[in-house]
């Protein structure tokens, strides 16, 4: 039969499976191949939480969700074009997440009366006339795949691994995706196993070829490549981007980059991909626990160099006496946290933006950070990269806050030239004629970062209080209380450092959108078609939280109501109301998942209706 190619804006589609079922990796495939075509990409991985969930269960299903598109996007989707479901379980996690009329394709081999027990079905979904409002393609994607590989020398079980990419081949002919880019990786993935390259490069192009000669795929689409500005582009993840920003940073100010960890999700990323970066005299140190990896940072930090340590709320819980003796002794350190789903150990690979608080306030004392946050995964290299800047620049800790959704997302990301970055500039005092390790920068408020060892700048250093100037340790009471004010005031003054506030749209409207963190894609995007529909409504997204921008509240005065959306209880709203004496109406979701963009459309219209 002839088939149809139909021209289209964009596409999401979601493989999931077992944990180990090859979802991740193919939707990684997926990602590149539609990056290499030139559209734009937005990815959400959704890991299970359970190490070895059973086989078939729902608890053990990873998801992988992708949106590319030949306009600019922000997010993954609300809802998918194509789910790939490769059993029951993986099934019915994600079958509300298919559109009406979505295609939706299912390995039947799976089906059978165990596994379906197993997903908590009374009956089979493909047979009860449950799914009649979607496409259903039913493949015996377990048999082909063996079909196709009966030659191969690999074990049954071997060649069952490979049906992910049987399933790849035929989504890429869907989409009418270039496979060249998943076939090097294989190569590069395999290189000293040449068997699991030929079986994978096997499957990938019998899937292909099943959709072509079938009947049951009819209809290919195409999604013309997106208009990006003129450069050089690579897919980046946002724990990718955070890393090569700290490495950028560490470069730029001509230091050795110290990075202190313990594994935690969604922080271990960071981790293995700097120690891919020995070269650039990078130090990745894996310790003990959370307190001896921050440890690690602050002594590097201490000893000249760039000092980063990185988790996530239950381990930034641990590094927090180490982190507030980092804030007392004014050392240039680097704290990144990865929010997850809380509190305790809460669910681990799931997103949230609930540590808000915890850093403005999780330390004893009067303890003020600068806090700043990324947006998105390729914002992460921008801002991490000022959170090293402002450290240096002021001699203080600086909180870098991502989140899993920003951390294992990824998106295209223009390279910056090295020559287009901020100047980091260091300087270490060598001149002994009035050097004292708490005389202060006149602007900044930053005391010298004396480095031990050299000759006639010996100074003490610890948690105990400094007398001002000298160093020594002081327990008068008025030395205390300037300290406590000195310290506050050289963050304060970090508010030089913010640019003016950026509005996207008018800067009078009905509402203002106010938002920070990973929810920037839904709002964006959200506040983008209520303007399209003529609405009066604004949106501005914070990188910079404490000091909050100088302009914000003359900012929100143009507005008659304030909204904040926020994956979590409304913590930024309590800042906002607190500082600014402002109403501001929040918007909550606390279910580990992402804002859907028709969730703040929903709300943005029940504030311009004034039903609220």
């Amino acid at each position: 039969m002839k088939k149809q190619k139909q021209l289209i804006e964009e596409a999401t589609i979601m493989f999931a499976s077992d944990s180990g079922g090859g979802s991740q990796i193919i939707g990684t495939q997926m990602t590149e191949a539609s990056a290499i075509a030139g559209n734009d990409v937005a990815t959400l991985p959704d890991y299970p939480a359970e190490i070895r969930a059973p086989a078939g269960s729902l608890a053990g299903i990873s998801g992988f969700q992708l949106r590319f598109s030949s306009l600019t996007i922000h997010t993954p989707g609300d809802i998918c074009d194509v789910l790939v479901a490769m059993n029951p379980a993986a099934l019915k996690v994600n079958i509300d997440k298919l559109k009406p009329n979505g295609v939706l394709i299912v390995d039947i081999d799976n089906f059978a009366q165990r596994n379906l027990r197993l997903a908590g079905y009374n009956s089979n979904p493909l047979e009860d006339d449950s799914l009649t409002r979607f496409q259903v393609i039913p493949v015996e994607l377990t048999r082909l795949t063996r079909e196709a590989l009966k030659d191969t020398d690999l074990t049954q079980r071997e060649i069952d691994r490979c049906k992910n990419f049987y399933a790849l081949g035929m989504v890429c002919w869907m989409y009418n995706r270039p496979m060249d880019y998943a076939f090097q990786w294989l190569k590069e993935k395999f290189a000293t196993k040449p068997q699991y390259i030929e079986a994978n490069t096997l499957a990938l192009k019998a899937g292909n070829i099943y959709c072509e000669a079938t009947e049951q795929f009819a209809t290919s689409y195409e999604i013309k490549p997106a208009k990006f500005a003129p450069g050089k582009y690579r897919n980046i993840e946002g724990n990718m981007a955070t890393a090569l920003g700290l490495v950028a940073a560490s470069q730029k100010a001509g230091l050795q980059l110290v990075y202190g960890s313990y594994p935690i999700t969604p922080a271990s990323t960071i981790l293995h991909e700097l120690a891919r970066y020995r070269n650039f005299g990078v130090k990745t140190m894996q310790m003990e626990d959370e307190i001896a990896a921050v440890g690690v940072a602050i002594g590097a930090a201490f000893s000249g160099a760039l000092g980063v340590t990185g988790s996530s709320g239950p381990g930034i819980a641990l590094k927090a006496e180490a982190i507030n003796l980092a804030m007392i002794a004014e050392l240039p350190l680097v704290v990144c946290n990865i929010q997850r789903a809380g509190p305790s150990t809460g669910m681990p690979t799931k997103t949230e933006q609930a540590d808000l608080l915890q850093m403005f306030y999780g330390r004893n004392g009067e303890s003020p950070l600068p806090i700043i946050a990324t947006s998105r995964p390729s914002d992460c290299f921008e801002t991490v990269y000022e959170a090293c800047r402002i450290a240096i620049k002021y001699m203080t800790p600086v909180i870098f806050m991502s989140d899993l959704y920003v951390a294992f997302g990824a998106e295209p990301w223009l390279i910056p030239k090295v020559s287009d970055l901020p100047a980091i500039d260091v300087d270490f005092p060598t001149d002994t004629d009035g050097f004292e390790p708490y005389l202060r920068e006149e602007v900044t408020l930053a005391r010298p970062w004396a480095i031990p060892g050299t000759p006639g700048l010996e100074h003490r250093i610890g948690g105990l209080e400094k007398a001002d100037i000298s160093g020594n340790v002081s327990y008068d009471p008025d030395n205390h209380e300037q300290m406590v004010h000195l310290r506050a005031e050289k963050v304060a003054r970090i508010v030089e450092d913010i640019p003016p506030t950026e509005i996207f749209g008018e800067s009078r409207a009905e509402l203002l959108v106010l938002s920070w963190g990973g929810t920037y894609g839904a709002v964006r995007t959200a506040v983008e078609h209520k303007q399209a529909e003529g609405e009066s409504v604004s949106h501005v997204h914070l990188r910079y939280l404490n000091p909050l921008p100088k302009d914000l509240g003359e900012v929100m005065k143009g507005f008659k109501r304030v909204l904040i959306p926020e994956l979590n209880l409304g913590q930024l709203r309590q800042l906002i109301r607190a500082e600014y004496l402002i109403d501001a109406i929040g918007l909550n979701k606390i279910q580990g998942q992402p804002f859907h963009i028709f969730e703040v459309e929903s709300k943005i219209n029940e504030l311009l209706r004034g039903d609220v």
